[in-house]
């Protein structure tokens, strides 16, 4: 079943998947062509801001002897894990400054201060997830591997577990994102050899993770190594959070859409941005929360142009909003709260068996199932 046989979206007959497709190729075009220098300065100045606000914040912790120094020294800290995580290396990985040439601030090089390693992180994400967007047993990123995020999966016993798998996923997130890369290398290695090669690499990026925040930088602290641990882990653990309410408060409430793997059988350009734009949702954000979220309050625009520079966004979202008016799409947005308690109301109805059984359909329909 092609996208464009699903009731909902009857009206975009074959001109206007041409015509939308092409309106966009436009905005990619008009976008690329005016990157320069001010983009190029301000991912500078957010690697700059980000590295010294870092190390403002281990200096504050280590030398602070007050309650209110701690908790200001990791709230900065993981402040700026949460700022190197989303708004640099995630988009950096996507490849959004590959065209400055500029070795340090490429997708090939950038490693992240994160579990998992990035190369691994960009094939499971980068193709895996943005290519196959939402569509069933393609995306590894529906639900993870742990949860069920559609009814169109089959219901197991072990999904009465989920709100708690959550709960666990959403503290660690940064494992679940390491375990689901190396499994999808592994799935790609052709030989044992490979896949062992995959595994051992995962486990020295791990243990140099858990030095340099468990071992390192406490040991530096001297007879104060607790105060440092403690603080390395809460941020840590806040960077996680913030990081997983972001992801999920794109992808999971209310009106982004699931998709059987029937859907791409035909699929071309057109209706891939069209999937993009019905598979995600934005979340309402002042400049402050965009900087913080790494502009994935917008994403619909970063599923639709994923390796164009995210400051740039805010502008492209005007557009695309146009664009959804002009062809009566949906534009799934709301304030971070709701989208996030109509996340976790789907988490939690999803542990349960179906109450009808599920029909294999191209898309779920809007706001029928979820």
């Amino acid at each position: 079943m092609a996208i464009i046989d699903v009731a909902q979206y009857a009206h975009l007959n074959k001109t206007d998947l041409e015509t939308l497709g092409d309106e966009l190729d436009t905005i990619r075009r008009d976008i690329e062509e005016s990157r320069g220098a001010n983009d190029a300065a301000y991912i500078r100045r957010t690697i700059a801001f980000q590295r010294t606000l870092e190390i403002a914040a281990r200096l504050l912790i280590a030398a602070s002897h007050s309650k209110a120094g701690w908790f200001l020294g990791t709230a900065a800290l993981a402040f700026a894990k949460s700022v190197e995580n989303m708004e640099i290396a995630h988009n950096v990985g996507h490849g959004q400054w590959d065209w400055m040439n500029d070795p340090e601030i490429h997708s090939a090089t950038w490693e992240w201060d994160m579990a998992g390693l990035s190369s691994q992180w960009r094939y499971s994400h980068n193709f895996r997830h943005h290519v196959y967007t939402n569509v069933l047993d393609k995306d590894d990123d529906i639900g993870f591997g742990v949860m069920r995020m559609t009814s169109d999966q089959l219901w197991e016993p072990r999904y009465l577990l989920q709100p708690l798998r959550n709960l666990l996923l959403a503290v660690g997130f940064e494992w679940g994102i390491a375990l689901n890369g190396v499994r999808a290398a592994q799935e790609r290695a052709k030989t044992a050899g490979e896949k062992s090669a995959q595994s051992r690499a995962v486990v020295r990026k791990i243990g140099r993770q858990v030095v340099k925040d468990y071992v390192a930088f406490p040991a530096l602290s001297g007879r104060r190594w607790r105060r440092t641990l403690g603080a390395n882990v809460t941020a840590n653990v806040l960077r996680n959070l913030w990081a997983y309410v972001v992801i999920f408060c794109g992808h999971f409430p209310d009106g982004a859409e699931k998709f059987t793997a029937a859907v791409i059988e035909e699929e071309g350009r057109p209706e891939w941005y069209l999937r993009q734009m019905i598979g995600t949702a934005n979340f309402d954000a002042g400049p402050l929360m965009a900087f913080s979220s790494g502009n994935l309050c917008y994403q619909i625009e970063h599923h639709l142009f994923p390796d164009l520079p995210s400051n740039r966004y805010a502008e492209i979202a005007v557009r695309v909003r146009a664009l959804c008016d002009k062809f009566d799409i949906p534009y799934t947005t709301g304030t971070l709260l709701s989208q996030y308690l109509q996340t976790i109301r789907t988490i939690h109805r999803l542990a349960l068996p179906n109450r009808h059984p599920a029909t294999s359909k191209g898309m779920e329909g809007i706001n029928e199932r979820r």
